[in-house]
Order: C-alpha cells, then sequence, then structure tokens
C-alpha cells in the first residue's frame, strides 16, 4: 500500500490556551481498516544507520538515538511510519500534513523518487534534537541534502514554543513559530504565506530558497513572499477538499472573522486569533468535529448533496489522532492518543515520562482482533455506526465519563510528581497503563451493551405473542 496521509491539523500558542499549555494535533488519515501501534523507544534502540522499506533511503544517525514515544504502523512492510511522538528532551514532533506543491515550482525542482518521505521523518528526527528548533534544522538539513519525494507539513514543540514547517518541492523548505497568542489548522495545502527572511526569531528556511524563487521567476507577486502562493495550489480539488476544513476551525475559535469566510476561500489566513483561550477540549473537539451545526455534516440534516460535498475533519479513514501537550508543569507533558476515528473514540492521555506502553496498545494487525487497543475503539465504533442515531447517545456518554476520569488523574499524577524519586518513571508508567486499561474496559462494555441492544434490530424481528 502507498500510504498517503490525507490530515488535519492544529497548533496552539501557550498564550491562546486556557491552561498555558502548547498544543499541537493531528488526525492521521489514510485507511479505514489499518491498525495502529503506541510505543516507547528507549535510548540507543536506533543504532548507528536507517535505511527506508518504502524508498530505500538511507542515512548515517547520530548516537546514540534518545528515548521517545511513537505510533508505527502495525506492519513495517511498508515502512515505520511512526507519526508523532515525545522524546525525552520534552521534544515534540508530528509527520505530515500531506500537501500538494504546483506544477511550476515541480518543474525546476522536482520530488525525489528516493528521498526523505513521512514515512521516515520521525524515526530520523524526533530521537535526535533537543529544541523544537533543533528539530526543524535538521529536518530541513536533510531535505536539502537528500530530498523528499512529497509534499508535506510537519508539526514541532516543545515546552517554550510551537513550529510549522512546510517543505515546498523536492529541496525547498520554510517553517514558521506560531505565535504565543495564536492557534493555526491546517488541511492538506500548503498554508504558510508571508516569510520575512529578517526575522529569525520566527522564520527558517532553506538558505537557497529566494535565489531558486528569483532565478526561475516563480513569484507571482514580487516585493513579497507568500510561500503558499509560489509553490502551492489553489484549485478546484482544494476548494473541495482542503479549504472547508480550515474554515470550520476559524468558524469554532474566530466567530467574528468567519462570518466573513466561506467554505471555499482559497486566501483563508493560516495564523488565527482565538475568541477566547483554548482548552484542550476544544482541540480534541476540533479534530473529531464534522461540520455540526452547518449542513454540510455527513451525518446532519442537510440534504444528501450538500452532506457529502465537502470532506470532514473526522473521518472512516482516521487511523489515529494525536495532541502533544507541552509546557505542563514540572514538564509533565502529555501524549494524548485517540485510536480509530477520532469523533467516535476517546483520548487517552500518556505523560512523555512513561518507560512503556500496554500490551493492548503494542498489538494490532489485520484481521481484527479484539486484544489490541486499535481494533477495540474501532468495535465499538462501527457498531454505534450501524444504527447511529440510537447508540451515539450511549458512546457520548462513555466519552463524557472518560474525559472527566482523564483531568482527574492527571491532576493526581501532577499531585505525586516528585524528580528526586529514582522510580518516578516506573511508577507514572504503572499508573498510567492502569488508566489506558481502564478506559479499555469501558469501551468493552459499551461494546457488549450495544450488541445487546442489537439483537433486537434483526430484520428477521415479528411482534408476536409473549406466550409464543
Amino acid at each position: 500500500m502507498k500510504k498517503f496521509s490525507a490530515c488535519t491539523s492544529i497548533l496552539v500558542g501557550k498564550k491562546a490556551s486556557l491552561d498555558g499549555t502548547i498544543m499541537i494535533g493531528r488526525n492521521e488519515d489514510a485507511k479505514a481498516a489499518w491498525p495502529k501501534k503506541f510505543v516507547v523507544h528507549e535510548r540507543g534502540d536506533l543504532g548507528n544507520s536507517f535505511t527506508s522499506k518504502e524508498t530505500q533511503f538511507r542515512i548515517p544517525l547520530p548516537t546514540p538515538s534518545f528515548k521517545y514515544t511513537a505510533t508505527p504502523e502495525w506492519t513495517d512492510k511498508e515502512g515505520l511510519f511512526e507519526e508523532d511522538g515525545i522524546n525525552e528532551f520534552h521534544v515534540a514532533m508530528s509527520a505530515t500534513e500531506s500537501a500538494y506543491s504546483n506544477d511550476l515550482v515541480l518543474g525546476f525542482d522536482p520530488l525525489v523518487e528516493k528521498g526523505l518521505n513521512e514515512e521516515a521523518m520521525i524515526t530520523t528526527v524526533l530521537p535526535f534534537v533537543k529544541t523544537a528548533r533543533e528539530g526543524v534544522q535538521r529536518l530541513g538539513d536533510l531535505i536539502a541534502k537528500y530530498g523528499t519525494g512529497e509534499t508535506n507539513g510537519v508539526l514541532f514543540a516543545d515546552d517554550n514554543e510551537a513550529w510549522y514547517f512546510e517543505s515546498g518541492a523536492g529541496h525547498y523548505w520554510v517553517a514558521q513559530r506560531i505565535p504565543d497568542d495564536s492557534y493555526a489548522v491546517v488541511a492538506n495545502q500548503l498554508a504558510i504565506q508571508e516569510i520575512d527572511f529578517d526575522d529569525s526569531a520566527n522564520f527558517m528556511f532553506h538558505p537557497g530558497i529566494q535565489e531558486f524563487v528569483n532565478k526561475h521567476h516563480l513569484n507571482p507577486n514580487p516585493g513579497t513572499f507568500n510561500f503558499r502562493k509560489i509553490f502551492g495550489t489553489a484549485d478546484r480539488s482544494d476548494a473541495i477538499y482542503s479549504t472547508p476544513r480550515v474554515w470550520y476551525g476559524h468558524k469554532m475559535f474566530s466567530k467574528a472573522i468567519a462570518t466573513n469566510e466561506h467554505p471555499e476561500d482559497q486566501d483563508l489566513p493560516f495564523i488565527m486569533k482565538a475568541d477566547q483561550q483554548l482548552s484542550i477540549f476544544d482541540v480534541q473537539n476540533y479534530l473529531g468535529s464534522h461540520y455540526q451545526g452547518t449542513q454540510f455534516d455527513p451525518i446532519g440534516n442537510g440534504n444528501d448533496q450538500l452532506r457529502h460535498k465537502y470532506r470532514p475533519i473526522s473521518l472512516a479513514k482516521t487511523q489515529e489522532s494525536h495532541i502533544l501537550q507541552m509546557n505542563r508543569p514540572h514538564s509533565n507533558d502529555i501524549h494524548w492518543l485517540a485510536m480509530g476515528v477520532t469523533a467516535e473514540s476517546s483520548y487517552v492521555p500518556f505523560f512523555a515520562d512513561i518507560n512503556d506502553t500496554p500490551a493492548t496498545y503494542k498489538r494490532g494487525k489485520l484481521p481484527a482482533q479484539l486484544t489490541s487497543a486499535y481494533w477495540i475503539f474501532k468495535h465499538a465504533s462501527v457498531l454505534v455506526d450501524s444504527h447511529l442515531h440510537d447508540f451515539l447517545p450511549l458512546l457520548e456518554d462513555v466519552q463524557k465519563e472518560i474525559n472527566s476520569d482523564a483531568i482527574t488523574f492527571i491532576n493526581k499524577m501532577d499531585l505525586q510528581i516528585d524528580r528526586q524519586k529514582k522510580d518516578w518513571s516506573t511508577e507514572l508508567t504503572q499508573h498510567n497503563n492502569a488508566f489506558a486499561e481502564d478506559v479499555l474496559k469501558k469501551y468493552r462494555k459499551l461494546t457488549l451493551e450495544l450488541i445487546t441492544k442489537m439483537t433486537d434490530y434483526s430484520p428477521l424481528n415479528f411482534n408476536t405473542d409473549e406466550n409464543l
């Protein structure tokens, strides 16, 4: 399978959040039944070189590699696709937000068939950097040297700042720091707009990008440098597939601005100010959204044409959704993970300093196995889908209970943290794994309740006398 992650991303600065945390999150969308695992790689696990099974891309690696969390595929036949994680220095990375470059740019800097692609980005970058800026620089240096076969956006954060990185052709790239008081949502388009080449605090870029653009006359608006307009696309498919998801994020968080926007606008701004500070649940709700409250909701009340006009944010092909929450008290950062369809799953908090994950989260294959966290969440999801309007309230009750439990659990762990305690990571891991398993118990219980209710939905049902 050639994997193409048609994802949706969100980044939130620390002054734009309710609790002062930095959040970067993304839905990993590729295939409706394609299991994911959640693992912790210990320091030194990776060796001194890496070879991609997807492209045969090969590079030497620094040693030792740092400890990090990741969500790899159930099989490495087509590559690792580790997608997201937090390393031992509390650097977070999410890769990738797939995008497109225009034909003119690609004519002068074609994509590289055996370059560094999504499949390998987490594995070759996250275990080797100590800050978000270092992550941006390492990824940019690797793409400049080896090239990439894809156009991608990549999210970085640490306990100080968040960055959004975009590759725009075979070798050229830029990155922008998300202002502390702002947020951004991205949906399968190049998103970064005006680049200030004199502002090294907020922009990073390939050192030759200006020369490349000028040499080949690629800038349609000389005097400015709008990366999206120079390197990106703005066609009908963007208007149907990508921009509506950005519009809906603005509608959720910046209502006054969104009233003047349209789902198919091609010039929606990248950096936004929210009407109020955003909580972890606001971010979760965005990644789990599907145009609720509009005529475009695929499970809403609009007519059939409108309900299927735009690609929703949460959809059946989501493999997992993650929010990497940084700048928390004591650097007790959290890797929130929802397996399967975001709208029909629950985000489970995993502290960055755990040294292992539950066995259920390390399992997952085809066909389905109900000892796998991925499949436990998916099982409940497909049962709810069978009678959506009857069963969705039951799922929502479980989701609300888990949300409340998660906050209680996090607060309890925050109060107990003691960095001087030698076995804290072991104790934290035990508590965290127990909480994650308790969430799975709730979903198993929900599944049994749904199966019980479904027994009376058979097409062979018939109203008969109670004595027969």
